[in-house]
């Protein structure tokens, strides 16, 4: 059985009333109204839906889906749709959804700062010094832009594959080719490093081989200030099972940072074929769901999760995507494109809802004290029209918390 202890806590509480009295041998309600963990999901969804879509039932019924489960989204910025001509940007829209999201206390990651698929055309015209001062200014700008409401980013995405990257040419690719993985990673870290240092910086990838692990050593050696280890998991062609998940835990929970599963799919139709080597070449007219499929997607994604949720270095899984069809038509949602949910958003939703998730009676003794014990979060303390806030972190071992009118 999974040991989930870790991701418990437990804290005095000192109960007081509005007068500052000790509230004593009277009945609470402790329970969680948030998750230290972050459960994630991408966010592209919730963008037409904060800028105008706030009356359309089929975009109401997809966002309230979406929040009922997550606590963490990702937002696109891909440099080539994020700004398709130079100067032009889609700031607006995405702060717009950004402030939505973050004030239904869901956290927030930009994805990603430099990549070399859609990468932006117009960079083309420059010579590859002046492309490195404009991505480099690209990187300050967006995370000064967004700070206090994005605080954590992909910074630098697929760096393994960036210089050996045939199918077309771009920018990244030929500075990553001039300059150097290493270099180049340690130039677009101390960008945004010195536009938000607070930020929670990843370096992210899907080739999670021995290159990616030797990768990131180097660039730890170089003083490259990465906060956590993104890991992509696109499961087209079927799921990798424990036995491979553990593989990839054993290869980089030596480096002692934070793991984030960035981006993780497991479809309900049929399997890639296995022949194909690049995801994006399968391009088939349509993709469906089945029974069959998504009742294994549901069981492949609960083994995963609980694996996950029980390694003390992981913080965050996101789920790519939310709906079937977002990304190369896969039916790798946990919920069909009509918004009707699959078995996966069920058990998801049981898992973080019910099963990790903490709420209890307890009862303050003659000195107003009580126990507050659960999985690591958020928490409401209510009593008979009175309620506190408070929050589980592990870092205190005793707290007071004032009691206000409901």
């Amino acid at each position: 059985m999974a040991d989930y202890s870790h991701r418990k806590t437990a804290m005095r509480l000192l109960v007081r009333d509005g007068n500052g009295s000790p509230v004593k041998n009277t009945r609470f309600t402790i329970e969680q109204t948030g998750h230290r963990f972050l459960f994630g999901c991408g966010a592209f969804d919730s963008i037409p839906y904060a800028n105008g879509g706030e009356e359309d039932p089929f975009l109401c019924r997809r966002e309230a889906l979406w929040l009922d489960v997550y606590n963490y989204g990702t937002l696109p910025f891909y440099w080539g749709r994020y700004e398709p001509e130079e100067g032009k940007t889609a700031y607006e829209e995405t702060m717009k959804t950004a402030r939505f999201l973050t004030g239904k206390h869901v956290r927030l990651k930009g994805h990603p700062l430099c990549w070399h698929t859609v990468c932006a055309d117009w960079l083309m015209k420059y010579d590859n010094r002046t492309i490195l001062e404009k991505q480099l200014e690209r990187i300050r700008r967006e995370v000064s832009a967004f700070r206090g409401v994005i605080d954590m980013w992909d910074v630098i995405n697929e760096v393994v594959i960036m210089p050996e990257f045939d199918k077309y040419d771009n920018a990244v690719t030929r500075l990553c080719r001039e300059y150097g993985r290493v270099p180049l990673v340690k130039e677009v870290f101390a960008a945004a490093r010195a536009a938000n240092p607070e930020a929670v910086l990843l370096i992210n990838d899907f080739n999670l081989s021995e290159r990616y692990a030797q990768l990131i050593d180097s660039c730890l050696e170089a003083g490259v200030p990465i906060g956590a280890i993104g890991l992509q998991t696109h499961q087209h062609q079927g799921y990798m099972g424990v036995e491979k998940l553990e593989e990839i835990l054993h290869r980089y929970e030596g480096f002692g940072l934070p793991l984030h599963f960035t981006e993780n799919t497991l479809v309900s139709g049929h399997l890639m074929p296995p022949e194909i080597v690049d995801l994006n070449d399968y391009q088939i007219p349509e993709w469906p769901t089945t029974p069959e499929g998504e009742e294994r997607q549901a069981r492949e994604m609960e083994e995963m999760y609980r694996l996950l949720f029980a390694h003390p270095l992981v913080e965050a899984v996101t789920g790519w995507d939310f709906a079937d069809g977002a990304w190369l038509g896969a039916p790798s949602g946990v919920i069909r494109k009509d918004n009707s949910t699959k078995p996966s958003y069920e058990m998801l939703r049981r898992l973080i809802r019910e099963e990790w998730h903490t709420c209890e009676t307890v009862q303050t003794d003659e000195n107003g004290f009580v126990l507050a014990e659960g999985f690591k979060g958020s928490y409401v303390l209510r009593g008979q029209n009175t309620s506190a806030a408070f929050d589980l972190t592990g870092e205190k071992t005793e707290e007071t918390v004032n009691l206000r009118a409901m």
